[in-house]
């Protein structure tokens, strides 16, 4: 008797990496997950040991595969997706990194960036990729590891070496060093990669000073990528689905058709809206990117990012240790019946969109000698609403017509959050019964690729029930706390300009 065909979704985070198995109707049959140490060897450094990406990866996605098929089938193919941006090189040979995986976070290329744009460049790498000249994206901080590390840079010309966003280096590692890969929404991350023309650009490597030797192939998010050593899971298992997180939360969600959008909080938060075959350039700052293609013809979105959504809870949890667990914010926020007045500007990595603003830092405002514990929690979660707020008036400002936004990660679980989030920004929020959604389109994307789906018609079912947060707050007070929060915004950019000036 044959048995059930089984997914395997390895989801690389920021700040842990899962294997979740998904049977044929969508369900997790499995799950493992680990935390890993986050390195910040200087202000505004995030690094992450490449060992530890690895070890969590392949530990949880071993343990996921074993329990799954001890119960409810056989895997059958995989799927990866990934914290994005985030920039490993390392020996062909040896499959040794060279140093630390520098994390999407990391702003030690602010400078760079700053002075590339000053030089007028910004517009031509707009053009080409969608993005904006910023150290959140791959390409600035690939050059700072080549220029930084004794011989990178002679190395990388000789051929000696490979980059990778975290999805290739998985690969690689899947495959023993047999495939060097990504695919489209990673690719267009990196600031290398001509949106429009769906290659690698030799303006952007000239510009940046990156060898062309060092890039993987670039594939759609539903291909053959390789097959795993068989001393991994026991046989070879192939790889078929890849997609940057954000992406990939998309394509769970459903998100497949222009004006779809979804909002992501996990470490940050990413607001993704569907644009069809069109890249829509933006005028608020938002970016282009592409989406997840399974067929012939290229998708793209528009995004807003994010850098601390999840984050401010750990902040909370971990440096000011007033919480033992993220859950207990639900209920602290709840207890109040306002703000008390305080906002929390969470810019400890800078500003995303749509200020990008990578010099700024994070302020509280609007203390008294009453300001206590639960105004702290319920600031820091009014924060991701009033940055959810910004992200979608900036989304309408370029001329989109915004729906019904779904919501996934792990915070958007906090009921009082999410209704906070639809009251602020004004828009109807809709929860699936299974929040994995970043997971489950890793998943989505390999089986289709695999046939165990035929289409993407028929991942429409897979969806399940979901959870509604229609808009309540009545209009002025909705105004008041935003205007609140754009002057602090306000006042936290302009510190940094008086820092500037000192």
């Amino acid at each position: 008797m044959s048995q059930a065909p089984l997914i395997l979704a390895m989801d690389q985070g920021t700040t842990s990496s899962r294997g979740l198995v998904f049977n044929q109707a969508g369900e997790i049959v499995a799950s493992s997950q680990q935390e890993f140490k986050q390195h910040y060897p200087a202000d505004g450094w995030v690094e992450h040991d490449p060992g530890d990406l690895w070890r969590t990866s392949i530990e949880t996605a071993q343990k996921a595969v074993a329990d799954a098929e001890a119960t409810s089938g056989r895997v059958e193919t995989i799927g990866i997706t990934n914290q994005r941006e985030t920039v490993l090189i390392w020996d062909r040979a040896t499959g040794e990194p060279i140093g630390n995986a520098l994390v999407w976070q990391d702003r030690r290329t602010a400078k760079a960036c700053a002075s590339l744009k000053d030089d007028g460049y910004e517009s031509m790498v707009s053009a080409k990729t969608g993005l904006l000249l910023d150290p959140y994206f791959s390409a600035s901080k690939i050059a700072w590891l080549l220029t930084n590390i004794d011989g990178a840079r002679a190395r990388a010309e000789a051929g000696e070496l490979a980059f990778g966003t975290v999805d290739t280096f998985l690969v690689w590692k899947l495959t023993g060093g047999r495939s060097h890969v990504t695919d489209e929404t990673n690719a267009s991350r990196t600031s290398l990669f001509n949106i429009h023309e769906n290659a690698w650009d030799q303006d952007l490597l000239n510009l940046f000073g990156i060898p062309a030797s060092l890039l993987p192939e670039v594939k759609p998010s539903a291909a053959d990528f390789g097959e795993t050593e068989p001393k991994l899971f026991g046989r070879a298992i192939p790889i078929q689905g890849i997609a940057g997180d954000q992406q990939a939360a998309a394509f769970g969600q459903g998100c497949t058709k222009a004006g779809m959008a979804k909002s992501t909080y996990g470490t940050g938060c990413f607001l993704l809206m569907h644009t069809g075959t069109e890249a829509i350039t933006s005028s608020n700052r938002l970016l282009t990117t592409r989406a997840c293609r399974t067929g012939g013809t290229p998708a793209f979105a528009l995004e807003g990012s994010i850098f601390i959504a999840g984050a401010v809870a750990q902040w909370l949890r971990d440096a000011l240790q007033i919480i033992d667990e993220s859950p207990e914010t639900e209920a602290i926020a709840a207890e109040l019946d306002s703000n008390g007045g305080v906002y929390l500007v969470p810019a400890f990595t800078g500003l995303g969109a749509p200020h990008w603003d990578a010099e700024a830092r994070g302020a509280i405002y609007g203390l008294t000698r009453q300001s206590g514990r639960a105004e702290f929690v319920r600031a820091a979660l009014e924060s991701v609403g009033y940055q959810t707020a910004d992200l979608l008036k900036a989304l309408r400002s370029d001329g989109a017509v915004v729906g019904t936004v779904r919501i996934d990660g792990g915070m958007s679980q906090n009921n009082w959050l999410a209704q906070f989030i639809s009251d602020v920004a004004d828009a109807p929020l809709e929860r699936p019964a299974n929040v994995e959604t970043t997971a489950l389109g890793a998943a989505k994307l390999a089986g289709i690729q695999a046939g165990i789906w035929p289409d993407d018609e028929s991942l429409d079912a897979l969806s399940g029930g979901m959870t509604s947060f229609v808009p309540k707050m009545a209009t002025a007070d909705r105004k008041a706390l935003l205007r609140e929060w754009d002057i602090a915004v306000k006042t936290t950019r302009y510190r940094e300009e008086l820092r500037a000036k000192a």
